[in-house]
């Protein structure tokens, strides 16, 4: 199910595509990304796409049973590992029309590293500014981009760090091919 391995707090490599959330277990709520969006998956519908050029700045995850938990953003385990394991939510802003956005996933049975899901919303974020979140429907990209940035230290990391490492993962995959 996985790439070599590879996996990014809650990202991971499902079947040949990148999801992010518990897409393994039945009936649980994910996030698939795709060529055409985000595809919000989950049990009894046929889901809700969000096409990339919909998604604006601003996107960020939270942890907890819902999306109001907003303030659940930063709650760590000493030992630097997401603390809240009641699921999670990918929050951005749309436009056309302009709406905040919640896509909810459930989390894998493994816990999270914080220094991981940080990552995450840091290349989510660079795509963003770049122009560039279309390239999270190719999945070789994200598989280069990955494992740029996994592993390493599980140590707290700046804002700086954290834009430098993910402007890095962004330069290794390359152009992509969507």
């Amino acid at each position: 199910m996985e790439a070599n391995g590879t996996r990014l707090g809650p990202l991971e490599l499902v079947s040949g595509r990148w999801a992010v959330g518990d897409a393994a277990r039945p009936d649980t709520h994910w996030v698939e990304l795709r060529p055409d969006g985000l595809h919000q998956r989950e049990p009894g519908s046929e889901g809700q796409l969000i096409p990339w050029s919909r998604i604006m700045t601003g996107i960020w995850l939270t942890w907890g049973k819902h999306s109001r938990n907003t303030n659940t953003r930063g709650m760590y385990t000493v030992k630097g590992m997401v603390a809240e394991r009641d699921g999670g939510w990918m929050h951005m802003t749309l436009r056309h029309p302009y709406e905040d956005h919640q896509l909810r996933f459930d989390q894998h049975a493994r816990p999270y590293r914080a220094v991981d899901a940080l990552r995450l919303e840091s290349l989510l974020r660079q795509l963003i500014d770049e122009g560039q979140l279309h390239l999270l429907g190719d999945p070789e990209w994200v598989g280069r981009a990955v494992a740029h940035l996994t592993g390493g230290k599980n140590s707290w990391l700046t804002q700086r760090g954290l834009r430098r490492v993910a402007t890095e993962a962004i330069a290794t995959a390359g152009p992509g091919s969507v």
